[in-house]
C-alpha cells in the first residue's frame, strides 16, 4: 500500500477550501468496498484538518451485471437505489464521492443534488496523479466562458488533418462544464477539473471521427497504433473501419454489449486543462489511474459514446476518446485550432 505523504493531505485540505469547506461543516465521505483507500483516508484527514466533521458511508461494490469488464463510465450502480445511504448523501453540506466510478452519471445524482447537496467527485487516480493537478481557481473562469460560448451557439463542427469531419447540433443539448470545484448547491464538479462538454440532443450528431496513431482509448487505457474512423450517423456509430488491434478491440468491446444504445454519442467537448498531460498515461500502471487526466489535457477534442440520459440513452457500455489535432468551431467561431486552444479560452 502507497504511503500517507503530508503534501497528499495538503493537497486534499486544497481541493476542499476550494469547495468552500469550513469548519463544522458535515461532509460525507462517500466510498465502495473497492475504492482506492488511500485517497478515503487522505479525504478524512484534510476535512479533519479543516476543522470539519467528515463521517463515512461504505457500501459493498456490487456483483457484475455485464458482460465484459467494466470501465470509466461515470456511472456508479454502487449505491443501488438504497434508501438510507440516499438520505444521508440528501443531508449532507457535501458529499466527498470516491466510488470506482464516480456519480457524475449515476441514476440516483438528480435527487441528491435536488435536495440541495454538493458532489466533489475525486477520480479514482493515484494521488501522485490528483497532486499534479490540484484544483486551481484559475481554471474556473476558463470553463465558465467555454460553457457560455456553447450555451450561445447552434452548431458544432470538428475537423482535423486527419480527416476528421464532425457536425454536432447544440440546440436542446445540456451544456456543462467541469470547474474542478463545487460551490452552489445542487451542484457536482470532478477532480481533476477543466473540461467543456455538452449531452447532444437526440439525433444532432452526424460525421465522420478519425482516431490518429497517438490518440487514447481511455476506456481501454491505450494509445492508438493504427487510425480507425467511425462514421456516425444521426447519433449513432455505425462503422469502425480501420485494421489492426486497436480497430478489433473496439469492435469486439462493442459488440459485447449487444446493446444498440452503446453505439450512440454520449458527450462531446474539449479540455481545458493546461496540468493534464497527453503523455500521463504511460507513466502508471493501468490499475493506478482512472483517465480523467487523458479526458482534460488542453485542446483535446473529446468524444465518448454510450449514456446520454438527455437523449434518453442508458447503457453501460462507454468509450471516452480524447481526439488530438483537431480544429472545434462554434457557429464558425472556433475555440480550438490544430489541437490548441484559442487565446481567449488559454
Amino acid at each position: 500500500m502507497d504511503r500517507i505523504e503530508a503534501k497528499w493531505i495538503d493537497t486534499f485540505e486544497a481541493a476542499f477550501r476550494l469547495c468552500e469547506v469550513n469548519a463544522g461543516d458535515e461532509v460525507t465521505i462517500l466510498s465502495e468496498s473497492q475504492s482506492r483507500q488511500i485517497n478515503i483516508q487522505l479525504a478524512e484527514l484534510a476535512l479533519l484538518r479543516i476543522g470539519a466533521r467528515p463521517c463515512h458511508l461504505i457500501v459493498p461494490t456490487p456483483p457484475l451485471s455485464a458482460p465484459v469488464p467494466v470501465r470509466s463510465t461515470g456511472s456508479s450502480v454502487a449505491l443501488g437505489q438504497l434508501g438510507p445511504a440516499l438520505a444521508a448523501l440528501k443531508a449532507s453540506r457535501l458529499v466527498v464521492d470516491l466510488t470506482v466510478e464516480g456519480l457524475m452519471h449515476s441514476d440516483e445524482t438528480p435527487e441528491i443534488l435536488g435536495a440541495g447537496s454538493r458532489i466533489l467527485y475525486i477520480s479514482n487516480e493515484h494521488p501522485e496523479a490528483l497532486e499534479r493537478m490540484a484544483p486551481d481557481a484559475a481554471i474556473i473562469p476558463r470553463v465558465l466562458r467555454g460553457r457560455q460560448m456553447l450555451q450561445d451557439a447552434r452548431a458544432m463542427h470538428v475537423t482535423s488533418a486527419a480527416g476528421t469531419d464532425l457536425s454536432v447540433g447544440l440546440e436542446g443539448a445540456r451544456i456543462g462544464g467541469n470547474l474542478g470545484a463545487t460551490v452552489a448547491p445542487g451542484s457536482l464538479a470532478t477532480w481533476p477539473g477543466g473540461i467543456c462538454s455538452c449531452f447532444p440532443a437526440r439525433g444532432t450528431v452526424n460525421g465522420v471521427l478519425v482516431l490518429d496513431e497517438g490518440d487514447i482509448n481511455i476506456t481501454f487505457k491505450r494509445y492508438l497504433e493504427k487510425p480507425i474512423r467511425l462514421i456516425i450517423e444521426k447519433d449513432y456509430v455505425t462503422a469502425v473501419e480501420g485494421k489492426g488491434t486497436d480497430a478489433d478491440l473496439m469492435r469486439a468491446y462493442f459488440d459485447a454489449w449487444n446493446d444498440p444504445e452503446a453505439y450512440g454519442t454520449s458527450h462531446v467537448g474539449w479540455g481545458m486543462n493546461h496540468g493534464a498531460r497527453w503523455e500521463s498515461l504511460m507513466m502508471y500502471d493501468k490499475g493506478e489511474v482512472n483517465g480523467i487526466e487523458c479526458r482534460a489535457f488542453a485542446g483535446n477534442f473529446l468524444f465518448s459514446t454510450g449514456a446520454n440520459p438527455f437523449a434518453d440513452r442508458h447503457t453501460l457500455g462507454h468509450f471516452d476518446l480524447p481526439v488530438r489535432g483537431c480544429t472545434i468551431t462554434l457557429d464558425g467561431t472556433p475555440v480550438v485550432v490544430e489541437g490548441k486552444l484559442v487565446p481567449e479560452l488559454a
